[in-house]
């Protein structure tokens, strides 16, 4: 999805993190999210434009789910 950088693709991104998150121990959800941000960070450094804004959008909701 960051390759494509296509904002409407955002809910499409935010239900993919809130079923993981639903459907994972507790104990290891935040170890997971940590994770996939481990790799949004390099994609989101060495693109630009929308692409950019996507992988920082989703960036920033892994945080949001991670401050739960």
């Amino acid at each position: 999805m960051i390759a494509k950088g296509d904002l409407n693709r955002i809910p499409l991104a935010e239900r993919a993190i809130n079923e993981y998150w639903d459907v994972t121990l507790p104990s290891a959800r935040k170890r997971g999210l940590r994770l996939v941000q481990q790799h949004v960070q390099p994609h989101a450094n060495a693109v630009i434009g929308d692409r950019r804004s996507f992988a920082e959008l989703v960036n920033a909701y892994i945080e949001t789910k991670l401050a739960e």
